[in-house]
């Protein structure tokens, strides 16, 4: 295993100091770049982390100018940022950074453009984006380093998703890895640049009070839940390839896992951290034959409504065909075979055209071994941990207090941690945080190629007894949380859903 790229000072201490970098954007016309990378790059640029020196190029198979792509990337960040950030003085500095250049990435010729634009600057920080199909990561770093482009100080970011099974994952690794060394390949989860996560790791590797209680005899179980009220928003084709257990719980729901189950790193350098995470993920029970049966439920979303409004099911969507098996929605039971948590479950749940848009950890403690509180007027409620990572990030660790009155009677009430009335700062968003962290050169918060294996490992056998017990997949109601199987999964232990407690 090799070990991370040393940072320099001014990368040590979290700032990039107005860096000087160039920053290749491939797919710079998609959904991602638009309405994602760019405008974090802006905000990047206001708070005045990227230097006048620095470029960034947008690169796409569209043929067309500089002023048309620039005028497209306007329109895309008044939409997404907010009123007060946009003006146009800021917008012509920050658009003074920026290029565009047409390539296609399979035809090798077109990578002279680049190479033109860059010569001379080999001494900066080259930053590659792939935001592009994983079947043309390979075409772009060969035909980057054929052109000369990958240099020492050269960065390669690998979007999601990074195959659909461990063989072509590991092929495409085989492939970058061929050209870049590992220090230099970032394999992104923009999960884990939320700042609720960041909150996560502060939460148990900065404070005693949680240690004590977090492992098995002090956690009841563990819920995971990530929630989108969109359907597949015209991306049929591409969804269909994909379905939400390789497209959500191999990434984003196992780095959740991963954060909550490891043991405290060593230190806070980059492979202490992913080194623990890896262990979580080889500690992971498989579930493999029937098994699936028993601790997975997947399912398809049909005809219903969100947010009082009418939406077709997932096999009416555009793209999707007729008779797919594909699931828009997964749930299970996860186990970990440590000494921490044995016989602690992880319930993970994700789905589309759910009835909230969510994505929320909820950590149920046991209940006290004694309770001298008897009676129907009390509640027993267990105390709970639930952090929420989105719509609104917040922190909430619910207890047991008296309720006002001459009686003792329990009541739930909610210890609060106010993010945003703590700290004057305003939280960054995950893809700034992760962009300049790849300029910086720390690799924390991505994903090393061992993780990813085994993440591939857990994830291959619950597909491949899908496919071999061939049982019908469930359907649910747009606008639900799910079918009833999912409930059924959890009350099997005498738990349920934090939506239905």
């Amino acid at each position: 295993m090799e070990k991370a790229e040393p940072m320099t000072k001014a990368q040590s201490n979290g700032s990039s100091g107005g860096a000087s970098f160039d920053m290749l954007l491939f797919g710079a016309t998609g959904d991602l770049a638009l309405r994602k990378l760019v405008p974090a790059l802006y905000r990047r640029h206001l708070a005045g982390h990227i230097g006048a020196g620095a470029r960034i190029v947008g690169v796409a198979r569209t043929a067309q100018t500089r002023e048309v792509y620039l005028a497209q990337i306007e329109e895309t960040c008044r939409k997404y940022l907010r009123p007060e950030e946009f003006t146009p003085e800021r917008w012509k500095s920050f658009t003074a950074l920026v290029d565009y250049v047409p390539v296609d990435a399979t035809q090798p010729q077109d990578f002279k453009k680049l190479a033109s634009l860059l010569a001379g600057r080999d001494e900066v920080v080259r930053v590659i984006f792939l935001s592009t199909a994983p079947s043309l990561f390979t075409h772009v770093c060969t035909n980057l380093a054929a052109a000369g482009l990958v240099t020492p100080k050269t960065r390669v970011v690998l979007e999601k998703p990074l195959g659909q099974d461990r063989a072509s994952a590991e092929a495409i690794n085989e492939s970058v890895g061929a050209i870049f060394r590992e220090y230099q390949i970032y394999r992104i989860d923009h999960y884990l640049g939320k700042e609720t996560v960041q909150n996560l790791i502060a939460l148990r590797f900065g404070n005693t009070l949680f240690e004590p209680l977090w492992r098995r005899g002090q956690i009841r179980h563990v819920q995971i839940t990530v929630a989108e009220q969109l359907g597949v928003e015209g991306r049929g084709q591409f969804y269909d390839q994909t379905g939400a257990l390789r497209d959500m719980v191999q990434s984003h729901l196992l780095q959740l896992v991963c954060i909550l189950a490891m043991e405290p790193p060593a230190s806070s350098e980059p492979n202490a951290m992913r080194d623990e995470k890896l262990k979580v993920l080889r500690a992971l029970r498989p579930i493999a034959d029937r098994e699936v049966q028993a601790k997975t439920v997947r399912a398809q979303y049909r005809a219903g409504a969100v947010n009082g409004q009418t939406v077709p099911g997932y096999l009416d969507e555009a793209g999707v065909p007729a008779d797919t098996t594909t699931e828009t929605f997964v749930a299970l039971k996860a186990e970990i075979d440590t000494w921490r948590w044995a016989g602690v479950p992880f319930y993970l749940r994700t789905g589309k055209r759910l009835s909230e848009r969510l994505t929320e950890i909820v950590i149920t403690l046991e209940d006290v071994p004694h309770s001298i509180f008897e009676g129907p007027s009390s509640d027993r409620s267990p105390n709970k941990l639930v952090i929420r990572l989105q719509p609104q990030e917040s922190i909430t660790l619910t207890v047991l207090a008296k309720q006002p009155g001459e009686t003792m009677r329990l009541k739930p009430v909610n210890l609060a941690l106010d993010l945003a009335g703590s700290f004057k700062e305003k939280p960054v968003d995950a893809y700034e945080r992760l962009l300049m962290d790849v300029v910086k050169g720390n690799l924390t918060l991505f994903m090393r190629r061992d993780e990813l294996d085994a993440a591939w490992r857990w994830i291959d056998p619950i597909r491949e007894g899908w496919a071999r017990h061939d049982e019908k997949i469930k359907s649910y109601v747009a606008g639900s949380w799910g079918p009833a199987a999912s409930s059924a999964l959890v009350s099997r232990d005498g738990f349920a859903w934090q939506d239905e407690s």
